[in-house]
């Protein structure tokens, strides 16, 4: 379990900031437009960098590729699943209208979106994840290259 708990916490920290900064836009009237979820994926990838380099530290020479991919993966999965439940129970039960808004500004047709918005919000974090993970693990995995 030990292994595991530093990404969790990561994982925890990075749904509480993305949810922070959504909560932010909407303050603003900004969330419907989604060109500022772009974001969301600098949020990501902070939270998944610092959830390697943090795991990297404390297995020390333990550390290896598998293990770092894993940490990132378990933060940016977790991180995802809880903001897709919160973008859930925003557009359904604190702001109902949000999804009609969202429908008006990009969609012609309203009918079957709330499911589809919530697929892709949490396909967008999970491929996210992956390729920011795979991207991270190339600049701490340990070479086994002569100097």
């Amino acid at each position: 379990m030990k292994l595991v708990s530093l990404p969790i916490r990561f994982g925890i920290a990075t749904s509480g900031s993305l949810i922070a900064y959504f909560l932010i836009l909407s303050l603003f009237g900004l969330h419907t437009n989604i060109f500022y979820s772009l974001f969301n994926g600098v949020i990501t990838g902070f939270g998944i960098y610092e959830a390697i380099k943090y795991y990297r530290m404390e297995l020390k020479d333990k550390f290896n590729y598998g293990r770092g991919f894993t940490a990132g993966v378990v933060c940016g999965f977790l991180a995802t699943l809880l903001f897709t439940i919160f973008f859930a129970l925003y557009a359904t039960e604190i702001n109902p209208d949000f999804l009609q808004k969202l429908s008006a500004q990009w969609f012609n047709e309203y009918k079957n979106f709330e499911g589809i918005v919530f697929f892709t919000v949490a396909i967008m974090g999970f491929a996210t994840t992956l390729v920011l993970t795979l991207s991270f693990m190339q600049l701490f995995k340990t070479t086994k290259n002569s100097k």
